[in-house]
């Protein structure tokens, strides 16, 4: 195919302000991703948007197999749905309260937060 550019896994973009360290979640316009190394701000960088990843939780949240789950972009952590949270994908196993890290499984869908 011609026009292919890429499966879209992991894509390149510009390093928003205040730059990106590797294994970082970041939102850049409606994409979320990870970043798959440090960058600094208007440089190229490469974003996962797809696979499982452990991610900081918001130690309150309760979050079960397979639950939706938001990136709160203010917080940096995963955390429930609601409003002002970015939805990102799953988690792929349970995370209670006091709990500060989760794995979650990208969608790859882009969304503006609610």
């Amino acid at each position: 195919m011609q026009n292919y550019i890429q499966n879209g896994h992991v894509m390149t973009v510009t390093t928003p302000a205040g730059g990106a360290t590797s294994g970082e979640g970041l939102i850049v316009g409606n994409i979320f991703g990870v970043a798959a190394y440090s960058a600094a701000e208007g440089d190229p960088l490469e974003l996962a948007t797809t696979g499982v990843y452990k991610l900081p939780k918001a130690t309150a949240a309760v979050l079960t197999v397979g639950a939706r789950v938001a990136w709160d972009n203010t917080a940096k952590n995963i955390n429930v749905p609601g409003a002002g949270r970015f939805p990102v994908g799953v988690a792929t196993e349970a995370a209670g309260n006091g709990i500060t890290s989760v794995a979650v499984r990208l969608d790859g869908v882009g969304t503006a937060a609610a």
